[in-house]
């Protein structure tokens, strides 16, 4: 198994590419509000203080954290709407 990486396909896409925090957050929360439990939100950022922010508000919110991975300069967050 190459990478040992599961491929994640999102149901719903955010871009937040040139925003910085705390704006890739507010928006990442905004649209899992609006996504249903099963969803998968799949985040692209390029503040690496994102990294950092991100999973602490997942988990206060519930949601799971599937990948994160960089991607040309940038990340991938695919995260799975619980509950």
């Amino acid at each position: 198994m190459e990478g040992g990486v599961q491929a994640v396909s999102p149901t719903h896409r955010l871009d937040v590419r040139g925003y910085r925090c705390p704006i890739p957050v507010g928006e990442t929360r905004q649209a899992l509000k609006d996504l249903d439990q099963g969803h998968v939100l799949e985040v692209r950022f390029d503040d690496p203080e994102a990294l950092e922010d991100l999973p602490p508000m997942l988990a206060r919110h519930g949601h799971r954290m599937l990948t994160v991975e960089e991607v040309a300069g940038d990340w991938r967050m695919c995260i799975e709407v619980i509950g």
